[in-house]
């Protein structure tokens, strides 16, 4: 799953979308991060990071996860609403945790290859000892538990001008070369498609989803990127790790 850049791409976005819409990770994202500096630098960092806690040897990952945590640890403050916040609260871990698994799951499921209830629930149980070591020990475990977190937050998620900001530095960032520019606005605006309610009614994101012909372009692109390699990326080094390994 994390081998095609098209859903890996896709499904970040959309991830991103439903944790701005949480106020508290907001206002730690917005005002700790890279993302109006840099995007591309903070979303290649995202992208790395998800898929070495995933193929890369168990030390490595162990050993970014602790650097994150120790980052995450300074990232406190106060929303503009007057509730405080810190990066390391488990709630708002288990919140990130989820909308990341949600993002990459459904985003290959939709536009790469379509997935079996149980073949979404191993996404989010085979995620569960990253999620620990990152702190989210509230994280689901299955898609069932996913949708009942996205119902008991979804009242206290809201709309905000920062949702809009960040869709349109996702839109013209030099993320691709400008001849493609049209492609990476046509694949934010397919994470936006796919973001669950409430969110996606919010007015910051309505009218920024797909029409049908690009929809069917957008999955024609997620399934080419299956077959292509993509030898730099974590999954086909592991597997080439796994073909090095001892037998018997």
């Amino acid at each position: 799953m994390f081998d095609n850049p098209i859903s890996l791409f896709i499904g970040g976005v959309a991830a991103v979308l439903l944790e701005l819409a949480e106020p508290s990770v907001r206002t730690g994202v917005w005002d700790h991060s890279s993302f109006q500096r840099d995007p591309l630098l903070r979303l290649r960092r995202t992208g790395f990071a998800a898929m070495v806690t995933v193929y890369a040897p168990a030390d490595q990952a162990e050993q970014l996860i602790a650097r994150v945590v120790h980052m995450h640890d300074r990232v406190r403050g106060i929303t503009p609403d007057g509730q405080r916040y810190h990066a390391n609260d488990t709630r708002l871990l288990d919140w990130v945790q989820a909308t990341a698994s949600f993002g990459f799951c459904e985003a290959y499921h939709r536009y790469a290859r379509p997935l079996s209830h149980a073949e979404k629930s191993q996404v989010f149980a085979e995620g569960q000892r990253p999620a620990r070591l990152y702190g989210a020990t509230g994280a689901p475990s299955s898609w069932a538990q996913w949708e009942q977190l996205l119902a008991q937050t979804a009242p206290g998620l809201e709309d905000s001008g920062i949702l809009g900001e960040f869709l349109q530095i996702m839109e013209n960032a030099p993320i691709v070369p400008r001849a493609l520019r049209p492609v990476q606005r046509m694949l934010v605006r397919a994470a936006v498609d796919m973001t669950p309610e409430p969110v996606r009614s919010f007015a910051s994101l309505r009218g920024h989803g797909l029409g049908p012909g690009q929809r069917a372009l957008v999955r024609s692109m997620g399934r080419l990127a299956r077959w292509m390699p993509w030898p730099g990326l974590p999954p086909p080094q592991a597997r080439a790790r796994m073909r090095g390994a001892p037998q018997g």
